[in-house]
């Protein structure tokens, strides 16, 4: 007798559609995405939407597969035991397998005044929140960018090529990613827009007012406009559900991607953490991820063994207003080469990048189990090289899998 197979996804972003996307592969499996959004967003071109480029908003009916039914809500809590997800509505969806894709966000912050007075940028919302105060006041008006990774590289140097008056605080170092050559070249295009940068043991945020940000070195920096891009958490789902999460609220799972407590469990994205090594957060680790995650729970329902997670990065992009970028090439591992392409090259290959991102889903959505990725085979040697109170835990026995 043959069965039928309902697999809930819980968030719509890059992993989340993938793994969507990925699963019609079976006409026998029924594919539900719950999202909080009736449309998908891109949020690597949020600081695009601050500044008027880029609405960073895509129709779901563009990139997800039409046998995807979206229940646009947020889930609250997932019963692992009766396999539903609680919505804020008060309803429900039912499951036979679950993927936890809920993403990342900007994490509470705890400096003094941050949560009432900046304005962090993270998702859709924030980013509108934003452009609105930017928009508010004048075009001499002080702006400061707190945090100087990806984000706040990016948010800092839109806004000067607006002819905005921007101070970036770095804390420790600018990029901390990025290779020192390609540090000198980031601080070098601000510099040339006009973007003060700050950084050093000076430079660490201590309070932040509706006019001011305070510095460890006592200065207080006049600031009309505090855009806060210092750090990234994940959201409590898994943890509030009594499932086992690392530090950071990520799903624990093992090199499979499902959860240590629920084999019926598949975690993908930011938000997921294999062996207790996670990737690094990026929509360059969601989509692979969201696949390998999909290929899991097919893998599964087929009877066969999963494999497990096995994906190479290439680097980081970055763009420096919208004529120039940086894309720092890395090893496999992720780690910074000393390479890198940086000018209206670098440019041109991050806005391939956002738009080539988008099109792997549609694609996937018309071609499931089409999408490929760079393998990176040196992973089990990382986990077998790390201390010993550090090994991660094993993948559920199939004696505990619940029917």
């Amino acid at each position: 007798m043959s069965t039928h197979t309902e697999v809930v996804v819980v968030g719509g972003g890059y992993a989340g559609v993938m793994a969507a996307n990925r699963l019609t592969q079976r006409q026998d499996v029924s594919v539900t995405l719950i999202n909080p959004r009736p449309a998908f967003v891109e949020r690597i071109r949020l600081h695009q939407l601050v500044c008027g480029s880029h609405g960073a908003v895509v129709d779901y009916r563009d990139v997800l597969a039409e046998g995807v039914r979206l229940v646009v809500g947020s889930a609250t809590r997932i019963d692992a035991p009766g396999r539903s997800v609680t919505l804020a509505d008060g309803g429900s969806v039912g499951y036979d397998y679950l993927i936890y894709a809920v993403g990342s966000g900007s994490a509470a912050p705890r400096v003094p005044g941050a949560a009432e007075f900046a304005y962090p940028l993270a998702d859709l919302e924030q980013a509108r929140r934003l452009r609105a105060a930017v928009d508010a006041v004048p075009a001499t008006a002080a702006v400061t960018v707190v945090g100087a990774g990806p984000t706040g590289i990016e948010a800092a140097a839109e806004l000067a090529e607006q002819g905005r008056r921007v101070t970036l605080v770095c804390g420790r170092e600018l990029g901390p990613y990025l290779h020192p050559r390609g540090r000198r070249a980031v601080a070098k295009r601000l510099a040339r827009l006009g973007v003060t940068v700050l950084g050093g043991p000076d430079a660490t945020v201590t309070a932040v007012t509706s006019d001011a940000v305070r510095l460890s070195g006592g200065h207080d920096l006049p600031s009309a406009v505090t855009v806060w891009t210092a750090g990234f958490g994940v959201p409590d789902l898994a943890a509030r559900s009594g499932l086992s999460t690392d530090a950071l609220g990520r799903l624990l799972t093992d090199e499979t991607l499902t959860s240590v407590d629920d084999a019926h469990i598949v975690a993908a994205g930011d938000s997921a953490a294999p062996s207790d090594l996670p990737l690094r957060m990026s929509c360059q680790a969601a989509e692979p991820l969201g696949a390998q995650a999909a290929d899991t729970v097919l893998s599964r329902i087929a009877g066969s063994r999963p494999i497990p997670v096995d994906l190479a990065f290439v680097g980081q992009c970055i763009s420096l207003g919208r004529r120039v970028g940086i894309f720092q090439i890395a090893h496999r591992d992720d780690t910074a080469t000393r390479f890198h392409l940086v000018g209206r090259s670098g440019a041109k290959l991050k806005e391939f990048i956002c738009v080539y991102t988008v099109k792997q889903l549609a694609r996937e959505a018309r071609k499931p189990g089409s999408y490929s990725w760079a393998k990176d085979a040196k992973r089990p040697q990382r986990l077998q090289a790390r201390p010993a109170e550090a090994a991660p835990a094993t993948e559920p026995s199939p004696l505990n899998l619940r029917r």
